[in-house]
């Protein structure tokens, strides 16, 4: 009897330590789970914090880099990012005035309602450095009709950096202004053939109100069946003609015979160009790449009928045939302007191409500040 109780407790016993071991092992295996569980979501929450931080840190470099890049926009503001697409509109003032008459803003105007998806630039002698976006914004404000333009750009004229590269710069050096008769005027004949050459695109005369797109890259005014313009003229950059213009300039150079620079250059250059001894004026001709226009494209009134565009018409013109008119100011000895309220020709062509500028001027608001 008592061997059998002895052995009842061994086999109790024995089933006792297993059932602790058992539960033993049961409590250790879980807390061993839980630890890795937990650590591994601990992992996993370091590492999302480190990816976090890490796109903090990116978010924080790129809106650095963004800044330097804003930066670095405004330090690069220059004439080469603007021409860059060589479709550039260009007018010159070689004068120190700051204050260009009405026409001058309506022909910059119109140009920029025209050819809105174009720069238009003002090259202005008078105008301090542009060396920054803001700058050019700032000059910009001194005329309020210009100023809603995203278009137009205004940069000082500088003759010694645009006349670099080219057979100009050391007539440039050479010349006295102060012995010139016409220097206004050579000057400008000088400089327009310079930035065509550097960056092409089209020159206008600051006399010269836009009222359609020009259809032709590459073209010339035929003004008469004797004579070609330079007061308007598109070509693209380095264009071999304008490189023979600016060395005829240099080598005939006779700066005392107005227009001898000017519209006699181009039409002797053109003929040679060209080989042939007058233009046509009943329709557009081509001479090799270029495109010679007839003249009722840019004058329908010619410079002896200057005066029509300061009278009333009965029946107004309506320019179909025209791309831009030439106003002719160097005629314009007696100094006629555009008033409100004359019902001129001139008036109605403010009114229709150039209406911030004859805005102003309608309600006697400075077109200068």
């Amino acid at each position: 009897m008592l061997k059998r109780l002895r052995i009842f407790f061994i086999l109790l016993f024995i089933v006792a330590v297993g059932f602790y071991y058992r539960a033993s092992y049961k409590e250790k295996t879980f807390d061993y789970m839980s630890f890795i569980m937990a650590k591994a979501i601990n992992m996993k929450a370091k590492s999302s914090e480190q990816t976090e931080g890490q796109e903090n840190i990116n978010t924080i470099e790129d809106t650095v880099i963004s800044e330097k890049n804003k930066t670095s926009n405004s330090e690069s503001f220059n004439l080469e990012d603007i021409l860059s697409q060589n479709n550039g509109i260009m007018f010159l003032e070689t004068t120190d005035r700051m204050d260009p008459p009405a026409l001058v803003l309506c022909a910059i105007e119109s140009a920029a309602r025209i050819y809105y998806d174009r720069p238009i630039i003002f090259f202005m002698k008078g105008l301090n450095e542009i060396k920054s976006e803001e700058d050019e914004k700032i000059a910009r404000k001194h005329f309020p009709t210009l100023l809603s333009f995203k278009n137009i750009y205004l940069f000082p004229l500088k003759m010694e950096e645009i006349f670099k590269d080219t057979p100009l710069l050391h007539w440039y050096e050479k010349i006295n202004p102060k012995t010139e008769s016409h220097w206004i005027h050579v000057s400008a004949d000088g400089t327009r053939l310079a930035l065509i050459w550097k960056y092409g695109g089209i020159y206008m005369d600051t006399d010269i109100i836009s009222i359609r797109p020009i259809p032709v890259e590459r073209f010339m005014a035929v003004e008469s069946f004797a004579y070609s313009s330079n007061g308007v003229f598109g070509l693209s950059q380095h264009h071999k003609f304008t490189w023979l213009s600016m060395e005829n300039f240099v080598q005939n150079y006779d700066g005392g015979r107005w227009g001898h620079q000017g519209p006699q250059l181009f039409t002797r250059v053109l003929k040679q160009f060209c080989n042939i001894s007058e233009f046509s004026i009943l329709g557009d001709t081509m001479c090799r790449n270029i495109t010679l226009l007839n003249p009722q494209r840019f004058y329908p009134i010619s410079y002896p009928s200057w005066r029509l565009y300061y009278q009333v018409w009965e029946n107004l013109p309506t320019f179909n045939d025209s791309y831009a008119l030439h106003l002719w100011n160097y005629m314009n000895s007696e100094h006629r302007t555009m008033t409100t309220g004359s019902n001129t020709l001139v008036e109605h062509l403010f009114q229709q191409f150039c209406p911030s500028t004859y805005g102003a001027l309608l309600w006697n608001e400075s077109i200068h500040l």
